[in-house]
């Protein structure tokens, strides 16, 4: 400790001279006549001097450098060197000495920590973005509605903010809301995405484009914001409504779990009570009125899902969410996904791989498969090899084709019931057998071969798909199977069996049917649901998230079973 305070230049640390204060004037004087070093340092120093002793001997040796004190730094250079460390050390580092404090009040450190650590790139002294006055992207970015003559009510007081009050009193404060969450709306769920948006940070709700457009981009509003309206005072607004923003409140209630509340409720109604709420809402969820759905089944899920939701609009509670991990031997790269799901419209899924298998989790959902399901399991060891394009339109030639692998399938499973016990708990999943081919057998994928790891199901399917002149199998979608999206592909790369999740109003009486997992490219890929005769389209949903990844595989897997559970 003496070597440390010595390099700093201030002395005895702070402890030390509480301990000073304490004592009597005879303590004082006795610690004063002992040495300022340990033994340990004293073995250390009178080895050095012995070793120069000796170097002396066989001539003069070069002196030793002097002893250069941390605080002997020009400021310049120490606030350069405070500026590349974490911001959560530079409390610590301010409590070493009265220099180091003053240097630590310098705002060029804590905009470079907001930026490194959040992206915050708004400048507080020069509000001037590419020629754009700041108060102008303000109206733009977080409250479209606001006239410019409320603009000094409203924005935050940026000539007497400091960096270091943006840091310390709302990105630290409020870092554990960072990243995607799904809000708990019943079996509709949602994603929500808390970002840091400027000097705001803001918790955006992101929409599925308007049925059936699904490669249409996503739609995305505000839910809250949180910024600094004085100094050292976050300020949480609800953005809910259409009155502009109002009072909220935000309690993190555990790990990864937090709630909003708003306190102005009144700020959601509108002059014209619930019709005019309801026609608002419709052509924001959906692009129509209701006289422009004909379908009358449509008609009662819209309905039932704006009565659902609207409960939900003063108080809510988010789980964290975390984006799938990727492997290279993947057959895509895992992440969200936009599905048509006939007359609930388009839903967002997670597609993860996870071994021999992929998986499709619904992050939205509706009253038959609500949020956190399994919509879809895609059995990567077993490909479908699709008949020409005539043969494709008849739809009782590809029902054939997938129940004889599903019978595969079963078999397969089956045996390896019999066999575990000899082969050892757990031996089958690693090692699947040899799948029993018969005469009739369609083209499914190889079993995994010996020294396979779990993550190379994807490879092994890649490694198989047929080169035809980089153009795929042409693919066309048999007659009498339904799609709410005509607009899609025409060529795919490679097929496998799959399971795809069907039940009734209110997720009773679920099961697991066999369909056709069809892969077109990176971004596309679709399922046939043999038993309801209709096909989803999948489209990515490409955006880019930040704070969204899990800390560990096995974080994902918890959150995954986390979400199911909360609506099995």
């Amino acid at each position: 400790m003496a070597v440390c305070a010595r390099l700093c230049g201030v002395g005895p640390s702070r402890g030390c001279r509480r301990r000073q204060q304490r004592r009597g004037p005879a303590e004082t004087a006795a610690a004063d006549s002992e040495p300022d070093t340990d033994p340990e340092e004293e073995c250390i120093e009178a080895g050095a001097v012995a070793l120069c002793g000796a170097e002396g001997g066989r001539g003069a040796g070069p002196s030793p450098p002097p002893r250069c004190s941390l605080l002997e730094l020009p400021p310049e250079l120490l606030v350069e060197i405070f500026a590349s460390l974490p911001g959560t050390d530079l409390p610590s580092l301010a409590q070493v000495c009265t220099k180091f404090r003053r240097i630590l009040l310098t705002d060029t450190i804590w905009r470079r920590r907001c930026r490194e650590e959040y992206g915050v790139c708004e400048n507080l002294r020069k509000l001037e973005i590419t020629g754009v006055s700041c108060r102008d992207v303000y109206a733009k970015r977080i409250n479209p509605r606001v006239k410019s003559g409320r603009f000094m009510k409203i924005l935050p007081d940026y000539e007497h903010m400091e960096y270091r009050d943006v840091y310390t009193c709302l990105l630290h404060r409020y870092r554990h809301i960072l990243g995607l969450w799904q809000p708990d709306i019943g079996p509709y769920g949602g994603l929500l995405n808390v970002v840091v948006d400027g000097l705001f940070i803001i918790g955006w709700m992101y929409l599925p484009p308007h049925d059936p457009h699904v490669d249409d981009p996503m739609r995305f509003k505000p839910l809250f914001r949180i910024h600094l309206m004085e100094r050292k005072s976050a300020t949480v607004e609800c953005m809910y409504g259409h009155r502009g923003p109002h009072n909220g409140h935000i309690q993190i209630v555990k790990k990864d779990e937090f709630s909003t509340k708003c306190n102005q409720t009144d700020h959601h109604r509108m002059s014209g009570g619930r019709q005019e709420e309801f026609r608002t809402w419709l052509r924001e969820e959906w692009g129509r009125t209701l006289e422009d759905i004909f379908h009358e089944h449509m008609q009662e899920l819209i309905l039932m899902k704006f009565i659902y939701t609207s409960q939900y609009d003063n108080c809510l509670t988010y789980r964290r969410i975390y984006l799938p991990p990727s492997h290279p031997d993947d057959l895509i790269r895992p992440g969200l996904f936009k599905g048509t799901y006939g007359s609930h419209g388009l839903e967002i899924v997670m597609l993860s791989f996870h071994g021999k298998c992929a998986r499709a989790t619904k992050i939205t959902g509706d009253p038959n498969i609500p949020a956190g399901q399994q919509t879809v399991e895609i059995d990567l060891m077993h490909r479908i090899q699709l008949p020409d394009v005539e043969n494709l339109r008849n739809f009782n030639e590809l029902s054939r084709i997938v129940l004889e692998v599903r019978e595969q399938v079963r078999l397969e499973q089956q045996q390896q019931q019999e066999d575990r016990p000899e082969d050892g708990e757990g031996h089958g999943r690693h090692s699947p057998r040899e799948p029993q081919h018969g005469p009739a057998q369609p083209s499914a994928g190889p079993p995994a071969e010996k020294g396979r790891e779990p993550g190379d199901g994807g490879a092994m399917a890649a490694e198989e798909q047929p080169a035809q002149g980089g153009q795929g199998q042409p693919f066309v979608l048999p007659v009498g199977v339904s799609s709410r999206n005509e607009d899609y592909p025409r060529t795919c790369r490679m097929c496998f069996y799959g399971t795809g999740l069907i039940a009734g109003h209110g997720f009773t009486s679920p099961e697991r049917t066999p369909g056709v997992f069809i892969l077109f490219d990176q971004d596309r890929f679709g399922f046939i649901w043999l038993e309801l005769k209709s096909f989803s389209l999948y489209s990515r949903v490409q955006a880019s998230f930040r704070n969204a990844d899990a800390p560990s595989p096995q974080a994902f897997e918890d959150m995954l079973k986390n979400i199911q559970s909360l609506t099995s």
